[in-house]
């Protein structure tokens, strides 16, 4: 890098300061904070939930996967997570909407207190924010990683320089301040992106190799193949069983974009436009880390550094500092649209069960809470990503595939399913039973399985196991030991239905409040006006 990309550098670093400045003045309250007060429109609310999908992870973990087998990086990854967001689209987006415009939460957990019980909301809520602190911890090393590349400073330099910014303008914005900084960096993407995607295409041009016949190439030999080495057929099936639950909501942040809308009928076109965005989109970003083994030697065994020497090799200097943005914009919008998803699960669900005082917040004191989460969440974020390279965590893409797609089920099962009627019979225990054993067999899929079994348990049924067990749980639980009771089933039409029919707002049904605020585990609040 030379001052003309760090001049991009520190300009964007700026801008996204700068947004988060002029959002503070939007956020009044926790709603504001938490779920933009539902005036988000759908396609600013489309961008940000596929923004806040990405990170640096796809540029150093996932880039390595597509250095080693080719194009199943795209398959197995981005195409699963447009399907399952297109499924969501009708199946959960419309419902998560109906959360905040008819239950009037402002965390995607707090009506869980009623649907189940507090004690299903806790263990929810703390599994929630800790995967979250270990998930973001691996993006922060991601980008932390590229940058030492480029500029030579430390791991823990980079995590503190992008910790900070991010720190600075989604704690004063909130929501807002995500939604419009993932806006701006979908458009430094789309730059990025394009500038690397014609620069390899030269390139390429160059050695005599011609677009279509670049996988005819003795370096390019099978990474035409869709399915290859683990990325395997029962692999696919399983990540787009895993992102089905997982980008519509089970990881929170994106189920606050579907909350951020006015309406349901918003929410399901805010989830397509995501949807179209993760089909199309990620074959131009993917597409010179197909071709990457042509042009570079990458140093590292898993090929995680291979983008980034090739945009050193083949970007002039301004345009590098533009891809290295592009870097950033990924991993910010990501981490910060989790902080604030954990702050309003803290701020909402749990501090009112740890502190009487919390439950006689104002609108004041609550914001103020909000934004002191958000930055302790980042805090210990930062502080696990300096660990990601240690034997606990081992490497980036083991934390993202392993951890976060292996213990995202357990969490996301009752959450989800929780507001289908199909599963109106599954109470608190079906929900505390499938969580429980969900994470117990992520354990012993992962660690004494996966030691006793000569080569270890591939890494298909190590992500998708536990979830197939929470699955399978929840349901039969809820069969054998029903609890429908009448409040759960309030609750349950209030987010199927619309206008003033059965289950809407003249029906008689239980509205949340926060976490703490009622008498015992099961106490249902009184129906509102």
């Amino acid at each position: 890098m030379n001052s003309l990309d760090w001049a991009v550098l520190i300009g964007y670093f700026g801008v996204m300061v700068a947004i988060g400045v002029w959002s503070h003045k939007r956020v009044d309250d926790v709603s504001d904070f938490f779920t933009a007060g539902g005036k988000m429109p759908w396609w600013l609310s489309g961008i940000s939930h596929h923004m806040s999908g990405y990170s640096a992870v796809m540029f150093t973990g996932y880039a390595g996967i597509a250095y080693t087998y080719g194009v199943t990086s795209f398959v197995t990854w981005s195409f699963p997570i447009a399907l399952g967001i297109a499924i969501g689209s009708k199946l959960f987006a419309p419902r998560i909407n109906r959360l905040r415009s008819r239950l009037h939460v402002a965390s995607p957990l707090e009506y869980l207190k009623n649907r189940y019980n507090l004690s299903t909301q806790q263990a929810l809520a703390w599994s929630g924010m800790l995967l979250k602190i270990v998930d973001v911890g691996a993006k922060w090393a991601a980008i932390a990683t590229l940058l030492s590349v480029f500029t030579g400073v430390s791991l823990n330099q980079g995590i503190l320089i992008t910790g900070a910014i991010t720190a600075i303008y989604c704690t004063i914005g909130g929501l807002w301040a995500d939604a419009l900084t993932e806006l701006g960096q979908f458009v430094i993407q789309l730059l990025a992106g394009l500038s690397m995607f014609v620069a390899v295409l030269l390139k390429l041009d160059d050695k005599g190799i011609g677009l279509f016949g670049a996988f005819d190439e003795p370096a390019l030999h099978g990474h035409g193949k869709p399915l290859v080495g683990p990325y395997g057929t029962v692999f696919l099936l399983a990540f787009l069983f895993i992102k089905l639950f997982e980008y519509n909501g089970g990881m929170l942040n994106q189920a606050q974009r579907y909350m951020a809308t006015g309406n349901a009928r918003q929410a399901e076109r805010s989830a397509r436009l995501s949807a179209v965005l993760w089909l199309v989109w990620p074959v131009v970003l993917f597409f010179p880390m197909w071709m990457s083994p042509l042009l570079v030697h990458a140093q590292k065994p898993d090929g995680s550094d291979s983008y980034a020497l090739m945009t050193e090799q083949l970007l002039p200097h301004g345009l590098l500092g533009l891809v290295i943005v592009g870097f950033f914009s990924h991993t910010m919008a990501m981490c910060s649209s989790d902080a604030n998803a954990i702050a309003a699960v803290f701020t909402r669900d749990v501090a009112p069960v740890l502190s009487r005082r919390a439950r006689a917040w104002g609108q004041r004191s609550g914001l103020v809470a909000a934004r002191v989460t958000t930055v302790v969440f980042l805090g210990l974020s930062m502080a696990v990503a300096t660990q990601v390279d240690s034997p606990t965590f081992k490497d980036i893409i083991t934390v993202v595939i392993k951890w976060v797609a292996g213990l995202m089920g357990p969490i996301a099962i009752p959450m989800m399913l929780g507001l289908l009627r199909p599963f109106r019979r599954s109470g608190p225990t079906a929900a505390l039973v499938s969580w429980g054993l969900g994470l117990l067999a992520f354990w012993l899929v992962n660690y004494p399985l996966n030691w006793s079994v000569d080569g270890g348990v591939p890494l298909q049924y190590q992500v998708s196991a536990p979830l197939a067990v929470s699955l399978v749980l929840y349901i039969v639980i809820g069969w054998i030991r029903p609890e429908d009771t009448p409040e759960r089933l309030a609750i349950i039409e209030r987010v199927n239905t619309d206008g003033d029919g059965p289950g809407g707002s003249s029906a008689a049904a239980a509205v949340p409040a926060p976490a703490g605020a009622g008498a015992g585990d099961d106490a249902a609040q009184a129906p509102r006006g």
